[in-house]
């Protein structure tokens, strides 16, 4: 099943549902009005959702077509978004970089951060930026969406809890990230308005690519119009997104709506190395600041700036048949 909220001019938006091939969708209002409260009620909407979903499927009940760039991020807000580091691979570069050493405890307890959710920027729209000296940067990630998970959840249990998937761009301030860390708090400033794909997905949408509770496909980024990063969700993924909602409720419950991301999806290269961009036949980079993590460990300093008003990033994921899963990220970078 594949649902969206389309910005309608209310602030969390109409919920739909999308045709596999997200070319069409059908008003789900008489089921559930928003995505929230469809989680809310999971157990008792979703396989009245489900039903619709086969007529829009079969089109057995009227459709409008459906444009990505009405759709808002499938939740507008959310009561929570906390944000892992499955990727162990991504914190070894950034860390390696400034000759740090990777803490062994980060291998088996996961890095997470509590980040802004009252306000996620929709999939088509501008990236404001007040200062280039922030230094703008994207973040191609994978999120699910929960329903109520207990306190204390297993691993093994938190994986029923996974209700839905997206795809992210996780904005980030990396001027503005070693400050904040100094202070010993946190990300606060450095972590702006988040966006997310057009539709969100239930796991079996997937088939065969989720396994291990870890979508695997390649992750597509494209910076300035270029292929800047391939990276394969399924390779190199320390924690799997059960694991993460599991530590993310370690202490606490967590509420219909939580969406727990992965961090940056990032592959080592074939021997172990860092990895190559895609102009070089690699698998390139999720983010920015990994190929300048890698200029600087080669070079000794960072070459590829950071972005600017005018700078565009598009990211997306497909099928093995070469059709979009959940719709596609796009957006330019603009002064605020």
């Amino acid at each position: 099943m594949k649902l969206a909220s389309l910005n309608d001019g209310t602030r969390d938006g109409k919920l739909v549902v999308v045709s596999r091939d997200i070319t069409r969708c059908c008003a789900a209002d008489n089921i559930a009005p928003t995505m929230q409260y469809a989680l809310d009620n999971w157990a008792e909407v979703a396989p009245k959702l489900e039903v619709l979903y086969r007529d829009v499927e079969h089109e057995a009940v009227p459709c409008e077509r459906f444009h990505e760039r009405d759709a808002h991020s499938p939740l507008p807000r959310a009561y929570q978004w906390a944000d892992g580091s499955a990727y162990i691979n991504h914190v070894e570069l950034v860390r390696k970089a400034r000759g740090a050493e990777v803490p062994e405890s980060f291998y088996h307890d996961p890095l997470m951060y509590q980040g802004g959710s009252d306000d996620f920027l929709p999939p088509r729209a501008d990236i404001p930026l007040k200062d280039t000296a922030w230094g703008c940067d994207m973040e191609g990630e994978v999120a699910c969406i929960v329903d109520d998970v207990p306190m204390g959840v297993s691993a093994e249990d938190a994986a029923g809890h996974i209700k839905l998937l997206m795809l992210v761009n996780d904005v980030s301030l990396r001027g503005l990230i070693p400050g904040e860390l100094a202070k010993g708090f946190g990300f606060f400033q450095s972590k702006p308005a988040t966006a997310f794909s057009p539709v969100a997905v239930t796991p079996d949408e997937l088939g065969d690519a989720w396994q291990g509770n870890v979508v695997h496909r390649p992750l597509m980024v494209d910076y300035n119009g270029q292929p800047f990063g391939r990276a394969d969700a399924g390779q190199d993924a320390t924690f799997s997104l059960a694991e993460l909602v599991a530590h993310a409720a370690r202490t606490r419950n967590l509420g219909a709506g939580a969406i727990i991301g992965s961090g940056t999806v990032s592959n080592q290269g074939p021997e172990g190395d860092p990895g190559k961009p895609v102009s070089e036949g690699g698998k390139g980079y999720s983010c920015i600041a990994e190929i300048r993590m890698i200029e600087t460990i080669a070079q000794g300093e960072a070459k590829t700036p950071f972005m600017s008003p005018g700078d565009k990033v598009a990211i997306w994921m497909e099928d093995e048949a070469g059709h979009s899963i959940f719709g596609k990220i796009e957006q330019e970078v603009v002064q605020a």
